[in-house]
């Protein structure tokens, strides 16, 4: 999709003039009388169905009908018609702008809890906090629950029943317009910098612009910059957030339906000069893969986490004499290393399962070396800092166990599973591999993840240090 669809669609009408004009006359009245008579037999159905049709019929609906049904036959899920309604909400979504309480949600199979509440938003206002489990949205338990109970006009409330720390507490919360930032930074350590771009919005370069800056007089040395469940947005945005970082070179490659590859120039850009690694994800799509391509293909990145989602196709946002809206796939776009990742995704250098080991693997790259979690099974601090994560925090038997994922990032060891021994292995960057069973309990398994038990561990891995706190049932765990 592209911040202004003019730039396409102009050049695309150009394209077809110029191809009109060249067409010869006898070929150019052929066309517009088959066009002609193919809109004919559009309206004679139309006609008949007006007319005869038993059920009745409106002609609005016919319209919508047959708009929807050509653009089905083409096969692309990213190609649709809105009417002015509908386009007004799309844009909305782009913006990050939405109606609701400003908390995201982390659903499992046993439980659904806050992961994040934003800042100045109601659900904070009314006292709602990270790791939150909410059992009942307006007296409907999480286990009834279709996944719109939170949705609802603003100015509407909204009944939330929430665990904390063991107790049972009531929230009515207000729903409200909510403008998310698409650009946050944070720093890590003296000089690690952390930029997360949450959506390619209108003004995104301008923020990311504007916190790069931050992060420059705050020392910076080094980047991590996370794309991880950014699903896209303006192209053009994420070309001049691109400029950040080239001074010149290929940004990516496009080509319309003649299938030519055109180079996508930054020219005049600055160089970032220094280290950047790249956080992915499967929701990581479209412009966030298109700058997470151009920043490894011109060896400026290390991109870290899992493989992309793999939409590697541009939208064109069209306007309707009426009002409405067609987006259509104009163009796919190709890395400045030419490949086309379409439904495929890009690889990451390093691949990370997990939020937690993702972003400490990260920060480990980028040079952080002295690394501090605190958490539980629902919230994790870095260095006194919140993200978005867990330590998978697990109190079993008298034994205090967390995330196999999170241990190996903190130990930078290669994390493996022995399914015919039932272990989960880690295996250090020297080659030492160390095994943890679950017949023996040094490991368990809850809901498909892995946990050590960290007295175990600590006997293997001694440059980890841990302690928790009973009475807030808390983790720390350090490694320097």
């Amino acid at each position: 999709m592209m911040k202004s669809a003019k730039l396409f669609s102009a050049a695309l009408s150009g394209c077809l003039a110029l191809s009109l004009a060249f067409a010869p006359a006898a070929l150019a009245e052929e066309n517009a009388a088959n066009t002609a008579s193919k809109t004919d037999m559009i309206n004679e159905v139309m006609q008949y169905l007006e007319y005869y049709n038993i059920e009745g019929v409106d002609q609005d609906t016919l319209i919508r009908g047959a708009i929807d049904g050509m653009i089905s036959t083409l096969d692309d899920p990213y190609s649709s018609y809105f009417n002015s309604e509908e386009a007004a909400e799309f844009e909305h979504s782009v913006d990050l702008e939405y109606v609701g309480i400003g908390i995201m949600l982390m659903y499992t199979p046993t439980e659904l809890y806050i992961e994040e509440v934003m800042p100045g938003s109601p659900a904070e206002q009314a006292g709602l906090k990270r790791g939150d489990t909410i059992l009942k949205v307006d007296g409907i338990p999480y286990a009834q629950m279709e996944g719109d109970e939170l949705a609802g006009a603003a100015g509407t409330k909204v009944t939330l029943l929430v665990q904390r720390s063991g107790s049972n507490k009531t929230f009515i919360v207000t729903r409200n317009e909510i403008n998310t930032d698409s650009v946050t930074s944070k720093v890590l350590g003296k000089n690690v910098a952390y930029i997360a771009i949450s959506g390619f919005t209108e003004d995104a370069d301008e923020d990311f612009t504007a916190e790069l800056a931050k992060m420059r007089a705050a020392g910076m040395k080094s980047l991590v910059l996370d794309l991880r469940d950014n699903t896209g947005g303006y192209m053009d945005t994420a070309k001049n957030i691109a400029a950040q970082f080239i001074d010149n070179g290929v940004m990516l490659y496009t080509a319309d339906s003649s299938g030519q590859l055109v180079p996508e120039m930054i020219t005049g850009g600055s160089k970032i000069g220094v280290p950047v690694v790249v956080l992915t994800n499967e929701y990581t799509a479209s412009a966030s893969e298109a700058l997470t391509g151009a920043l490894r293909d011109n060896k400026l990145a290390t991109i870290v986490g899992t493989r992309s989602y793999g939409k590697a196709r541009i939208q064109s946002l069209l306007p309707m004499s009426n009002g409405d809206m067609l987006k259509l796939t104009t163009m796919k776009y190709l890395t400045p290393n030419k490949e086309d990742f379409n439904h495929i995704g890009l690889a990451p250098d390093i691949e990370i399962q997990g939020k937690a080991a993702q972003l400490v693997t990260a920060l480990q790259i980028a040079g952080l070396q002295s690394i501090t979690l605190t958490g539980d099974h629902h919230i994790l601090d870095i260095n006194g800092v919140a993200f978005a994560g867990n330590v998978g925090l697990l109190k079993q038997n008298n034994k205090v166990y967390a995330s196999a994922r999170v241990l190996a990032a903190l130990t930078e060891s290669d994390l493996a599973w022995d399914a015919k021994n039932k272990k989960v292995v880690l295996t250090t960057g020297a080659g030492k591999a160390f095994g943890f069973t679950l017949a023996s309990k040094e490991a368990v398994s809850v809901n498909g993840e892995t946990l050590i038990d960290l007295t175990a561990f600590k006997k293997k891995f001694p440059a980890l240090s841990w302690s928790y706190n009973s009475a807030q049932n808390n983790l720390k765990l350090s490694i320097q």
